[in-house]
């Protein structure tokens, strides 16, 4: 065993390691669980027991000068390979990192949420894939509704129905059973339907909602509420108007449109010459929807709107495609970029 381990050391202090191929026949013959050494630890349990401390410290040496050796190699090649790709002129300036940017429609929700946090909201998440009580029933879909039919919903699984959720309106309800009023929340977050993709229309996108449930909560709340979001979001000189409406969890409702930011409420082609555009809906909660998720409708009132990003963010930098936004075109986020 000895002369073994004599010739190993021999063999090991002459070899020379020049390249990545030889180093790694080096790691293999030396280091590695099939090596020569290890080879030696596997024989250790024949020598006899008054050789073995010897023996074993000559082998523990062997496998650190191996160890020792490789790592030099390793330094030897790595500066070499320097060496060879080093730069002629040492005082030439280095190539600057390329910076990103904030999406543009990350920074819409980032902005809308700020505006909403100094009104006292805060900020709830839920999930994107969502049962049919927290997405429809519990909301006051009746069972006909054209909501759940498949041309308007991605159904997971049927009986019992589970679904990519439609509207961040899902959120709201599990804040609801969770937590006892007074309610003020915001729930941004991405959204599904089966919408055939076009400039206008998409099949994946943005919305942001808003709920705020406490005594004596009237409809003037939340006018005062989206008059201030609209001059925040798009300036002081932006009017806003409500028109009659029907959702199934809100009773009264009503559109939200505000002045056309393009024509200034003159008349265009994006506004189709009425001067206003729609950016979302709103309503006082429906008292059903209150007994649905555990809160007594005869003390409680609120309100709820929700409000497309996408529609928000094309409002306001004036962009006429919504595939842009996820088509990761370069020069449309670098332009965007200057006008933040």
């Amino acid at each position: 065993m000895k002369d073994a381990i004599e010739k190993l050391k021999k063999n090991l202090q002459e070899l020379e390691v020049s390249t990545a191929e030889q180093l790694e026949e080096f790691r293999m013959r030396f280091i590695g669980r099939k090596s020569e050494i290890a080879g030696l630890f596997g024989k250790f349990k024949d020598v006899p027991a008054e050789q073995k401390k010897e023996v074993g410290q000559q082998i523990n040496a062997l496998k650190e000068l191996a160890q020792e050796r490789f790592n030099t190699f390793i330094a030897q090649i790595n500066t070499s390979k320097f060496q060879a790709n080093k730069p002629h002129d040492l005082t030439l300036p280095g190539r600057p990192d390329e910076l990103g940017s904030i999406h543009p429609l990350t920074h819409t929700r980032m902005r809308i949420i700020k505006i909403f946090e100094r009104m006292g909201f805060n900020v709830s998440d839920g999930p994107e894939i969502e049962d049919d009580w927290h997405n429809f029933t519990a909301l006051n879909f009746p069972e006909n509704h054209p909501a759940r039919e498949m041309q308007d919903t991605f159904f997971i699984e049927k009986n019992p129905d589970i679904t990519l959720r439609t509207h961040t309106s899902s959120v709201q309800v599990r804040v609801m059973e969770n937590q006892k009023p007074p309610i003020r929340t915001l729930s941004p977050g991405r959204v599904f339907r089966n919408e055939a993709i076009s400039a206008r229309a998409h099949c994946v996108f943005h919305q942001v909602e808003g709920l705020f449930v406490d005594e004596n909560v009237s409809f003037k709340d939340l006018k005062d509420t989206l008059y201030h979001f609209a001059k925040e979001m798009f300036g002081q000189h932006t009017k806003i108007r409500f028109r009659p409406s029907f959702f199934p969890f809100t009773e009264p409702s009503a559109e939200i449109d505000i002045s056309c930011l393009i024509c200034k409420g003159k008349g265009c082609n994006i506004c189709k010459h009425t001067g206003w555009v729609e950016i979302g809906g709103s309503g006082m909660v429906d008292p059903q929807v209150f007994i649905n998720c555990g809160i007594d409708a005869e003390k409680y009132t609120g309100f709820a709107f929700g409000m497309g990003i996408e529609r928000i963010t094309m409002l306001r930098y004036q962009i006429n495609d919504l595939r842009l936004f996820t088509e990761n075109d370069v020069r449309f986020l670098q332009s965007m970029n200057q006008l933040y």
